[in-house]
């Protein structure tokens, strides 16, 4: 989940969580949800192997109400900060050809 200070919240699934995240910080897409509302905190994540398992809990979580969304956060970020850079040194994923490393 992606979160600013308000915290606005954007739940989503990817492939790559390291370059995903690289994507909502630098605005790559300038009309996104993400981009608009400024959305440029990881605040909360889960890892799965198998893609239907991660379809299956974005579909659940979405679902949640904001306050479901927040206690769920809360158990592994209690203070909302940005968890970037510490995936950034635990996922061994691979950035885009020709786009730079992470902040």
């Amino acid at each position: 989940m992606m979160a600013n200070e308000r915290p606005t919240l954007y739940v989503g699934m990817c492939n790559n969580l390291v370059r995903r995240v690289w994507e909502h910080k630098h605005k790559i897409n300038p009309n996104s949800f993400t981009a608009r509302y400024n959305l440029n905190k990881l605040v909360y994540y889960e890892l799965f192997k198998d893609v239907r398992l991660a379809i299956i809990r974005e579909k659940q979580i979405k679902n949640f109400s904001r306050e479901e969304k927040i206690k769920l956060i809360a158990v592994m970020n209690p203070t909302f900060k940005d968890l970037y850079s510490e995936i950034t040194g635990q996922i061994q994923d691979n950035l885009p050809a020709g786009q730079p490393g992470p902040e």
